[in-house]
């Protein structure tokens, strides 16, 4: 029991260093919305969302401070940590439900697709509609109507790419994980 123990504080470690390496990577890789500044599509979304759904919470959680604040550090110059605890929190949030979308155990189709952009799709509303823009004023003390357009445009485009990109990856990592009890020992 230890064992499994140790080897699933490891598997943790390493899915966290992996995926915030991942994050920082594809930090520059975005579109832009044109029409609200500092907003844009961003497959980073769509890997943390991943990676939250298959190695749980803390990892969600680590992946998304670690990569998030790393990625603007390198990239930016300073970090905006008002944008920063959001994508912390959203990669809880999703990674909570990790058990349910039965990814690892190769079982994710129709329904467990369902349910994971059910809590995407409300993990973004609650990180980009309400906790930055939250934050983005106390922190920050930016004007409420201009961080609530970026918070909710950010929101609807981190959805978007997750319910396409973050549900591919899903299925596909899903479908070359063996299902629970499909291997039988021959008699």
């Amino acid at each position: 029991m230890a064992d499994n123990k140790g080897k699933s504080v490891i598997r943790q470690v390493v899915a966290i260093g992996i995926g915030a390496a991942i994050f920082v990577a594809l930090t520059t890789v975005q579109i832009p919305i044109g029409f609200v500044p500092n907003t844009a599509l961003q497959v980073r979304a769509a890997v943390l969302t991943f990676f939250a759904a298959v190695f749980g919470p803390i990892a969600g959680f680590a992946i998304g401070l670690i990569g998030h604040a790393l990625g603007d550090a390198l990239f930016y110059g300073s970090v905006w940590w008002s944008w920063v605890f959001p994508d912390a929190i959203f990669g809880l949030l999703v990674g909570l439900f990790a058990k349910k979308y039965a990814i690892e155990e190769g079982g994710f189709g129709f329904k467990q697709c369902l349910g994971f952009n059910l809590v995407q799709v409300l993990s973004n509303l609650i990180a980009w509609a309400l906790i930055a823009p939250v934050l983005d004023i106390v922190i920050y003390k930016e004007p409420a109507n201009k961080v609530f357009i970026q918070g909710i445009t950010a929101a609807i485009t981190n959805l978007v790419i997750v319910a396409i990109l973050g549900s591919l990856l899903a299925f596909g990592y899903s479908k070359i994980k063996t299902k629970s009890g499909s291997l039988k020992e021959e008699e």
